[in-house]
């Protein structure tokens, strides 16, 4: 399985906590989820991640979701879908 690297855009960077529980998914692939938050291109560039993990690693399934507005946070079920059928669940947004 190949390395992952998470960057999370926020000042100043703060220390990373230790993982209490990793998700097992050694002997299988990574279940991807993505919540497309409804801006212009924003399917665009989820579209181009998701190829772009999937040229690196094995990806067993991707659940795509979008937002109906971007003004207003995502429904309770549509969290609750992407916690239940995703591993990382990728948000975008775009212009």
């Amino acid at each position: 399985m190949g390395k992952l690297t998470l960057v999370v855009p926020e000042a100043p960077v703060q220390a990373a906590a230790a993982a209490a529980m990793q998700r097992a998914i050694a002997g299988k692939g990574l279940r991807l989820g993505t919540l497309d938050n409804s801006k212009s291109n924003a399917d665009h560039l989820l579209t181009m991640l998701v190829a772009g993990i999937q040229s690196q690693m094995k990806v067993e399934s991707v659940v795509s979701l979008r937002k109906p507005t971007p003004s207003l946070p995502a429904a309770p079920e549509v969290l609750d879908q992407l916690a239940a059928q995703a591993d990382v669940v990728v948000s975008a947004m775009a212009d």
